[in-house]
């Protein structure tokens, strides 16, 4: 596959036998300590053939994730880390969706390197969507890489940004949907199946709790502020749109009233004997 030089032409495949809707090339990049293999490990299985190791460093593995109703299956790729990357990415790049790029927070030089993997993926896949994923969170106590400095560097260079641990299975999934999600949404695939959407669970809570309180009392609730502030501006949206359908149905209520109205009097003043001119 890597000495493919034939370019895929469109980035998103539609399988027909229905295994799944979509498939997706990704790319696992960053230091060789950086627990690639660990993340790939967590992973479900979603081919015949068990993850293997090629002769070119690279480790290689598929998996099928559920999107908004939809089958995504990704194909992960895991580069060496070593100092050949710069071969193995010109030749793994190509058809290449969606790139994560992966650091230690207990090792602070794996951070520091991300900028020359970083110039690496633009040079030889320019415009890829990215996720930039800290692993190792469960420990956290040895963190030499704080969070809000992660944020500002994905931030800057348009990514995304996540901690994950292997060991507790924690947002390794979340990274790769929202790297999923991405890659699709650039493709210009998502608007197929968006009238479609799944709700996410904090959409359904979010709509359940909004029904039984109101914008008031949602401050009295015990829960996180972040929970609130979010919970504050779903029941202000959804407010607003209730209103803008009571209004409109009221206003148009007042119409027929008075279009009904009009026409009682019409049909006196006939009977009456009285025509208005």
């Amino acid at each position: 596959m890597g000495g493919n030089s034939h370019r895929t032409r469109f980035p998103c495949f539609f399988n027909m036998a229905k295994e799944y809707d979509y498939l997706l090339k990704v790319l696992l990049v960053g230091d060789s300590d950086v627990g690639k293999q660990e993340i790939l490990s967590g992973l479900d299985d979603g081919s015949t053939e068990s993850p293997f190791c090629s002769g070119s460093g690279t480790a290689h593995k598929t998996t099928t994730i559920l999107l908004d109703g939809k089958r995504v299956k990704l194909q992960i790729w895991d580069t060496s880390g070593q100092g050949r990357f710069c071969t193995i990415i010109r030749s793994y790049s190509r058809g290449a969706q969606g790139i994560i790029l992966v650091y230690d927070i207990t090792n602070k030089w794996s951070f520091d390197g991300l900028n020359r993997w970083l110039k690496e993926v633009e040079e030889h896949a320019p415009g890829v969507p990215k996720v930039l994923v800290g692993n190792r969170l469960h420990l956290a106590f040895k963190r030499q890489v704080a969070a809000k400095q992660a944020e500002l560097y994905a931030s800057r260079n348009k990514m995304a940004c996540f901690e994950i641990s292997p060991l507790c299975d924690f947002n390794i999934r979340e990274s790769f949907c929202e790297l999923a999600r991405m890659a699709l949404h650039r493709n210009g695939m998502e608007r197929i199946w968006r009238s479609n959407r799944v709700l996410s669970l904090q959409e359904l809570c979010c709509r359940s709790i909004c029904r039984r309180t109101n914008v008031y009392t949602i401050d009295n609730l015990p829960l996180p502020p972040s929970v609130k502030s979010y919970l504050r501006s779903y029941a202000l949206t959804s407010s607003q749109c209730l209103n803008t359908v009571l209004n409109n149905s009221a206003s148009i209520a007042k119409n027929l009233k008075c279009k009904t109205a009009t026409s009682y009097h019409l049909k006196q003043n006939i009977r009456n004997g009285c025509i208005i001119s």
